[in-house]
């Protein structure tokens, strides 16, 4: 009797969800995955995008040297923490590359365009940020953080895992609904 009753429960949620999923799962991750991403990060990496170029309009297509102390604080330090002595290449392109991708990349996955490539580029963009953050801003134990604590508020470990889950969300499931991606879809079909 329980385990019939059981397998009856089972089997009610699972018609249950595989229609809520057939309902919603095509477009309505996606759509909260960007709303989440645009209310929590947006802001969080267009602030920080515009402390790497110079003041105004004028000042976007320049990029200031407080992009080169937060993206390559080793390559500056090595270079008597003189910004114009940095080697162009490669480290003026990937100074501009990053400090580009910052502005560009939150923005298309809000728009919803390209919103799969774009969210696969900011993960990269969060694991390098984490990267750089350890090895040289020399962040301590306690921003890094450990999985399976008690302890779920550390910047690095944990609450970027929950950004990149997010993000993941959306290389997997695309933009959904209301979203560039999928008016140009229509288009094309």
């Amino acid at each position: 009797m329980i385990s019939r009753t059981i397998l009856t429960l089972t089997d009610l949620h699972g018609r249950f969800f595989d229609r809520l999923d057939a309902m919603l799962g095509p477009w309505l991750p996606g759509l909260l995955a960007r709303l989440v991403f645009a209310g929590v990060l947006l802001v969080y990496y267009l602030k920080s995008a515009g402390t790497k170029v110079g003041d105004g309009i004028a000042g976007f297509f320049s990029i200031a040297d407080n992009a080169y102390f937060q993206i390559l604080p080793k390559v500056v330090e090595a270079h008597g923490y003189d910004a114009s002595q940095v080697p162009f290449f490669p480290y003026d392109i990937i100074v501009a590359a990053g400090t580009y991708a910052e502005f560009a990349l939150p923005l298309l996955i809000v728009a919803g365009l390209f919103t799969r490539l774009a969210a696969l580029g900011m993960i990269g963009f969060v694991i390098i940020q984490s990267y750089v953050d350890i090895t040289a801003h020399g962040v301590d134990a306690a921003t890094i953080g450990h999985w399976f604590d008690a302890a779920p508020d550390s910047a690095i470990l944990d609450q970027r895992a929950l950004w990149v889950f997010l993000l993941l969300i959306l290389v997997l499931r695309g933009a959904g609904a209301i979203s560039l991606d999928r008016l140009f879809a229509r288009g094309r079909g």
